[in-house]
């Protein structure tokens, strides 16, 4: 005899059938707090189907449509952590330097910490202070700042002076009484509660009352409970009511500065889920807003997809690369973050496949940029910049000698023993082998010594690596120097002064020299020199001409002289507005044959009268003259609350001279004349 088992005991999962799948639908519709518009749509799209045939396409649609609805978290979030001592440990744990940013950060801290933190105020009116100080009494055990007020007059001046959450008034007082302060405190604070108490109540009192707008409406004796009970409402729903709104904070700054990894720091400091999102070579719009269900395979967009696999309404999302994101027939997805990044839009937020309003306001967006010119003007506007200028020669070698050299050591196993980088040791890495703003090209290279000193233990007969590598032993293995930082001029020369420029890798010293020989009058620009640059000279050459008699000079001296400004290193394309000063000032020492001082170096435009107009990369700029040997450095007035500003150890190392007219700086740049 041969017994068949039936077909849904050998596979329990065909047994459910759709019928249990829609029972489960509406177990998940039951557990998710869904809002009540939300809800709707869920109903509606549940009676979609049960009268829809389980085998048509229409119905597996309709069920990930439910899904998706029921999984994402409209209501979920983490709590914030207000600490500002652990925050400021974890920034300063997992960063060196970057001073202005983790102040930016804090900043927002603090503001969120007085906004949550801070007790819901409550103003009691009455002309009875036994009744005063009860409601004081009662309301200051509930946790709530009170302040108390004897008649309407007196509550309204305090009105003028304090913002208050609730105002908890009697209707019979002198001078004003609760109806005339109901009508003026909603003139003058439309978002405070309002509620009347009265022992003469009526039903054409409330009825005015609430029409005037009142929010509730209390008889004497008042029950404690029920003023509890109302305060406690209309608290709880103006909390929920309130917008908090999440920053949309853009990062920007050279490759290697740690952008990404400090927006890793910011999600672990506040208690936040983390979610990281590279839009760059993004192309389609539909990837961000996601793709209507009439398509087939469609699916909510990014931002959805990664709110529901974090499970929260108010992660740390970064959008790096923003500015790499790119554009095609299918759309711009560069218009899309308009929408996202936009606190006054995103409350509102529409995916396309949902088809119901997620509000994105409690997200911390943070974007990440290289080249803030390659982003739309509507969008920059959206966003608040922290720029990231890049770290000083201390900071790189407390950076490599506290994270980059230990994790290359355990990733290449020279664990036992730990070789010992001497400090001579990394700067010569971060000096003679990198040439950039970050850290990113010094973490490859002290990679490349761990790949020799791993090969040296393997080495068949060899003694196994040494365990303390000096400036030395690192030279020999990295082979010859690959840069070299442009140094001030070690004597003093006619027509050849130091400028500061700023580049992607940081600030540098760069020589200006000047020459002339007879001719008929001609300016001669060399050096790969832009347009911004060779406007510069002719400038600095006009105030020279106009200001002849000033430095003593003919003024017909251009008249039978050609003169030439060069500047080294004419392969590399070089502009700007900062050398002007630097131009003028080496045209002077040639021409009134006073040599320019070694140790001194200048950055800034000039005008035409020889106003010295503000330039950019003050910190950068500093940074190369302290590494190049300079002890003066020339700066402009207008830079001067940017000098303020920095590392009291920057300003230290070079004396800076801030100055409003070029005329100012001639005696500091240019030696006395011999006699």
């Amino acid at each position: 005899m041969i017994f068949f088992k039936r077909s849904d005991e050998e596979n329990p999962d065909q047994a459910k059938g759709p019928h249990n799948d829609l029972e489960e639908l509406r177990g998940q519709v039951r557990s998710a707090q869904l809002p009540e518009a939300v809800a709707a749509i869920v109903a509606k799209e549940l009676g979609k189907l049960e009268r829809t045939d389980p085998s048509v396409a229409e119905h597996a649609i309709g069920q990930g449509y439910v899904d998706w609805l029921c999984g994402l978290p409209w209501r979920s979030a983490t709590e914030d952590c207000l600490d500002f001592a652990k925050v400021e440990r974890v920034l300063s744990g997992s960063h060196a330097g970057l001073f202005h940013v983790k102040e930016r950060l804090l900043e927002y801290l603090a503001g969120r910490t007085l906004a949550a933190g801070a007790a819901p105020h409550v103003l009691v009116v009455d002309d009875e202070e036994i009744a005063r100080m009860n409601l004081e009494h009662v309301l200051k055990k509930e946790g709530y700042a009170v302040r108390t007020a004897a008649n309407g007059q007196e509550a309204l001046d305090q009105v003028r002076q304090w913002s208050f959450d609730l105002i908890i008034t009697d209707l019979k007082m002198d001078k004003m009484d609760g109806m005339a302060l109901l009508s003026e405190a909603g003139k003058l604070s439309p978002s405070t509660q309002i509620v009347i108490v009265t022992g003469y109540a009526t039903v054409q009192s409330a009825v005015q009352a609430l029409r005037t707008g009142a929010a509730h409406y209390l008889t004497k004796p008042i029950s404690l409970d029920e003023l509890r009970q109302t305060a406690r409402e209309l608290l709880g729903a103006r909390k929920a009511l309130t917008p908090s709104r999440g920053p949309v904070l853009c990062f920007t700054g050279p490759p290697g500065t740690g952008k990404t990894s400090i927006g890793m720091a910011i999600a672990e400091a506040l208690g936040r889920k983390f979610h990281r999102m590279s839009v760059a070579g993004l192309r389609d719009e539909a990837e961000l807003r996601g793709h209507r269900r009439t398509y087939v395979g469609a699916m909510p967009g990014k931002i959805i997809q990664a709110l529901r696999r974090l499970g929260v309404n108010n992660p740390v999302i970064m959008l790096d690369e923003i500015d790499k994101v790119g554009q095609d027939f299918r759309g711009d997805p560069g218009a899309a973050f308009l929408e996202i990044l936009d606190p006054e839009q995103n409350r509102q937020f529409l995916d396309l496949y949902i088809d119901a309003p997620f509000d994105l306001s409690q997200v911390m967006f943070i974007a990440t940029a290289n080249d803030l010119s390659r982003l739309d003007a509507p969008l920059r506007d959206r966003l608040e910049v922290v720029n990231f200028p890049g770290y000083t020669e201390a900071e790189k070698e407390g950076i490599a000698l506290r994270h980059l050299i230990p994790r290359q050591c355990a990733e290449h196993g020279l664990t036992r023993p730990f070789p010992e980088f001497t400090p001579d040791a990394v700067r010569a890495i971060i000096r003679d082998y990198t040439a950039e703003a970050g850290v990113r090209g010094l973490d490859r290279e002290i990679g490349a010594v761990c790949r020799k000193l791993a090969r040296m233990a393997l080495k068949e007969g060899g003694e196994g690596y040494p365990g303390r590598l000096d400036a030395g032993l690192v030279g020999a293995l990295l082979g010859p120097r690959r840069f070299s930082h442009s140094a001030a001029q070690a004597a003093p020369r006619l027509g050849v002064v130091n400028g500061l420029v700023w580049s992607d890798a940081g600030g540098e010293i760069v020589l200006v020299e000047a020459a002339r020989m007879k001719g008929t009058g001609q300016l001669l620009l060399t050096g790969s020199l832009g347009e911004v640059l060779k406007e510069s000279a002719q400038t600095a050459l006009s105030y020279i001409r106009g200001n002849a008699e000033a430095f003593a000079l003919d003024p017909d001296f251009f008249a039978a002289l050609d003169l030439h400004i060069h500047i080294p290193a004419g392969a590399i394309p070089k502009d700007g507005p900062s050398a002007g000063v630097t131009i003028l000032m080496a045209l002077l020492s040639l021409l009134t044959g006073r040599k320019a001082r070694p140790g001194v170096a200048l950055t800034g435009e000039i005008s035409l009268g020889g106003m010295l107009l503000p330039v950019a990369g003050i910190r950068e700029k500093l940074l190369a003259a302290q590494r190049g040997g300079v002890r003066t450095v020339c700066l402009p007035e207008g830079n001067r609350p940017e000098v303020e500003t920095l590392e009291p150890d920057l300003r230290a190392a070079v004396e800076v001279v801030l100055a409003a007219h070029a005329a100012d700086l001639v005696d500091t740049v240019l030696d006395v004349p011999a006699r």
